[in-house]
């Protein structure tokens, strides 16, 4: 389990224009990116390392995924 203590949370620029369905993440700490659902702080967490994060911004910056 990852230590999450100190992470600071941040909303996409884009929050809010989905009816309030976003994510927050935070990518301050050391060797994990954190994500989680804004709507419920207190949830679960979805922890990447960092070099699996940036590939997953990537792919959606670059329109990889289908809908």
């Amino acid at each position: 389990m990852n230590d999450l203590t100190g992470a600071r949370w941040r909303t996409s620029t884009h929050s809010g224009t989905n009816g309030g369905e976003c994510v927050e993440v935070a990518d301050n700490l050391t060797g994990v990116v954190a994500v989680r659902d804004s709507k419920d702080p207190a949830g679960p967490v979805l922890t990447l390392a960092p070099a699996g994060w940036a590939d997953f911004v990537r792919a959606v910056r670059t329109h990889r995924f289908g809908h």
